[in-house]
């Protein structure tokens, strides 16, 4: 983090004076809400393969690891994708990283729609997860990018949202498709996303472009028509244009149309050296948090949850398939509602505090789980209060991770790196998820049977107990500060003191 912020207070600018703070930019928010539907198709992916593979089981006749490997193949093929998506969106910029996302996720879902096997199925199921890992890394970079920091929290949450209503839309379809023919059921719970991934491909083309992105290729005259288009006032984008600049590596007081940027790297180059093999102590702390994030994003055990819930809720004592799918829906109900509520949580309460009492109840809501499933198995389904109370913590666990955990990962891993790291250091951030989530998801249906179902989720709630201690000495809030301003919250000496409020260490 070579490059250092401007000597002004951005905040001084972002919140004016006036008592009553600006409400969120309407043009960013329409940003913000369009690239994330990106989101969408990947949570409806992700939450139609709970159902499907009920029937996929049954009409291609795979086993128990065939079927580990077909949910799991998904994030592992992601896990290339993010790694290609930061040095793809430094060259070709935020926007058509998204276009190249949806059409992945358009020719993955014509693959699985069609499946006339097993092959062909995780053919599509892998290209698909290219187009996730493009789409978890772009989204909530580029709302971060174009949001005010008064309204950060809100908009880059948006993408995580959108991942829960795609979800929730998938245990829909699977509820209603399955009353179809096994044979054409299934296929069109996933063939069916081809068409939104089409329209939000043409559709994206008319969004801006990121003008942090822009500035960074020296094209300063788009970059400030853009952000005066996202900003609440003039006096506020001319603030935001000067601060980018600066960290651009650009003299804040050029007005010039285009810049050369000589001896500059505007795409990406020369990065992964910066943040692996010599980074700054800063440096070194924002990759720390970052990746820390994200890998208990999964290591707690959400993804066992939403996609094997299913096979969760029959070990508790519910063996018809309708009662199977409508009790998932509830998981994907509250999963959707508690998100929502926390992306108007994040910018008032601050992500500190909404983690640690996100993760505070996971913790809780997992013992629990684990103490009622290991009582229902152990009486062969049979106790009532016992599935009541594995349906009740699997809601609970959900929701609390849903109100912190889920959507806080993604805000905070898109806006503590700083410019020119950002977008491939939120890559790495992208591929370490995906390497927990293919863990967890592949190997979950094996863990239950070597441990039982309950004993899983009493060592979730175990990595649960490790992520809070990590975020509560690790990670300082950003609540309420640019962009810029955070790339100097991690400049920091060794010895220097703790950042009382801000939790830094």
């Amino acid at each position: 983090m070579e490059d250092q912020i401007s000597s002004k207070n951005p905040d001084q600018a972002e919140k004016p004076t006036n008592e009553k703070p600006p409400g969120v930019n309407r043009y960013a928010l329409q940003c913000s809400i369009v690239a994330s539907i990106v989101s969408i198709i990947f949570g409806y992916d992700t939450g139609v393969m709970s159902g499907a593979m009920v029937f996929i089981e049954e009409d291609l006749k795979t086993n128990e690891v065939q079927i580990e490997v077909l949910t799991g193949i998904l994030n592992l093929c992601a896990l290339f994708g993010s790694l290609l998506a930061g040095r793809t969106s430094d060259v070709i910029g935020r926007r058509y990283t998204i276009v190249l996302a949806s059409i992945l996720f358009m020719l993955g879902s014509v693959l699985m729609g069609w499946g006339p096997s097993y092959p062909v199925l995780l053919t599509g199921r892998c290209t698909a997860g290219f187009g996730v890992g493009f789409a978890l890394m772009v989204a909530p970079v580029y709302s971060a990018e174009i949001a005010t920091a008064s309204h950060r929290g809100l908009l880059a949450s948006l993408p995580h949202l959108c991942i829960s209503i795609g979800i929730l839309l998938g245990y829909l379809f699977n509820y209603f498709f399955s009353k179809l023919p096994m044979h054409i059921g299934w296929r069109l719970m996933l063939g069916i996303a081809a068409i939104p991934s089409l329209v939000l491909a043409l559709g994206i083309l008319k969004m801006p472009e990121s003008p942090r992105w822009l500035i960074l290729q020296g094209r300063l005259g788009e970059g400030k028509r853009i952000l005066k288009l996202v900003s609440n006032s003039p006096e506020e984008a001319e603030v935001r244009f000067r601060d980018i600049k600066t960290a651009a590596g650009i003299d804040a007081e050029c007005e010039d149309e285009v810049v050369k940027m000589e001896n500059k790297k505007t795409h990406g180059e020369g990065v992964w050296k910066e943040l692996i093999l010599r980074p700054t102590p800063a440096v070194r702390r924002v990759l720390l948090t970052a990746l820390g994030i994200h890998f208990f994003q999964h290591a707690t055990g959400i993804e066992a949850v939403l996609l094997y819930g299913p096979k969760i809720f029959k070990k508790a004592g519910i063996t018809t398939k309708d009662k199977l799918f409508l009790v998932t829906i509830g998981v994907g109900i509250m999963k959707t509602t508690f998100i929502f509520i926390a992306t108007f949580l994040l910018d008032k309460v601050g992500r500190r505090k909404l983690l640690l009492t996100s993760v505070g109840g996971m913790i809780g809501a997992l013992t629990m789980l684990g103490f009622g499933l290991t009582m229902a198995q152990s009486s062969g389904g049979k106790l009532v209060w016992a599935l009541i109370l594995s349906i009740v913590s699997a809601y609970s666990f959900v929701a609390f991770f849903s109100v912190g955990l889920g959507p806080i990962t993604w805000v905070y891993s898109s806006e503590v790196f700083p410019l020119k790291l950002r977008a491939q250091g939120a890559s790495l951030g992208v591929a370490v998820n995906r390497v927990m989530n293919a863990s967890v998801s592949m190997s979950f249906l094996s863990l239950s049977r070597a441990i039982t179902t309950g004993g899983a989720f009493f060592m979730f709630a175990g990595v649960a107990v490790a992520a809070w201690n990590f975020f509560f000495f690790l990670m300082p809030e950003t609540k309420g500060k640019s962009l810029e301003e955070i790339e100097a919250l991690f400049q920091r000496d060794g010895d220097n003191k703790t950042k009382g409020e801000n939790g830094a260490v």
